[in-house]
């Protein structure tokens, strides 16, 4: 069984108020197969082993849906293994006796927590803006009164595969969250059950992203490598499309 020993240096910090530094740990000798998570709960176990405080990250489906996971790993948000998510990261792409740098995602909008468990309900906020989709409660109407485009259609769930983890805002040099609204916008704007809404929804959604403390976007392209679902910025432009349309369309 290949085997990797690495060198990690992670951020501790307390709380948001307490000063944080890197805190060293070798991992001894892992299994390459192992994953990131997997690495960070064998030092967890030492740590309370030896009675000090484990070290806090996000986690939950640990398959790359949930979006719960995230850190800065080697200076890119979930690590340089593009199209992958922190949970999904394995030992195997390391080098045996490099040293890791581990941070938590660094934001206005997503204040800290403790060590890399940074705040991003932010994103919550922002959906919850977004308000609800027009559904008839009607009988189920027939499917071909409602006609999508294959590519329409494709372009729409392509938009749906955002997770929300939070990555394009870490790569951002200007924290910017316009590839997060631009697909949330994008996915429902695309489709014909998010139509009636889409004027009233984009300007909602924008300016609670602005609330939230984020930044413009610099067309930087950086969201877009970082993105673990490989969302385009094709759809910050058509956010924009949507933002300018709802404008001049305005009735008031």
């Amino acid at each position: 069984m290949k085997t990797v020993s690495l060198k990690l240096r992670i951020w501790r910090q307390a709380g948001p108020s307490s000063p944080g530094a890197f805190q060293d740990f070798d991992t001894g000798p892992l299994a390459a197969a192992m994953s990131f998570l997997e690495m960070l709960d064998g030092v967890n176990e030492r740590l309370i082993l030896a009675g000090q405080e484990p070290i806090a990250f996000d986690h939950d489906c640990r398959e790359g849906i949930c979006g719960t996971c995230g850190a800065v790993v080697d200076g890119q948000a979930h690590g340089r293994q593009a199209g992958t998510t922190l949970c999904q990261l394995s030992l195997r792409h390391f080098a045996a006796g490099s040293t890791v740098v581990v941070e938590p995602f660094r934001a206005r909008a997503f204040p800290l927590i403790k060590d890399l468990v940074v705040d991003r309900s932010a994103f919550d906020a922002i959906i919850a803006e977004g308000g609800y989709v027009s559904v008839s409660s009607s009988a189920a109407p027939e499917a071909n009164t409602l006609p999508v485009p294959p590519d329409r259609a494709e372009e729409a769930l392509d938009a749906a595969q955002c997770i929300g983890c939070g990555a394009c805002v870490a790569a951002c040099p200007n924290a910017s969250a316009m590839l997060f609204v631009g697909a949330k916008v994008s996915h429902l704007a695309l489709l014909p059950q998010g139509d009636p809404e889409r004027r009233r929804r984009v300007v909602a959604m924008v300016r609670q992203m602005d609330a939230q403390g984020f930044g413009p976007c610099g067309n930087e392209g950086l969201c877009e490598r970082a993105c673990p679902k490989g969302i385009s910025i094709r759809h910050i432009a058509r956010m924009n499309r949507e933002l300018w349309r709802a404008a001049f369309l305005a009735r008031d």
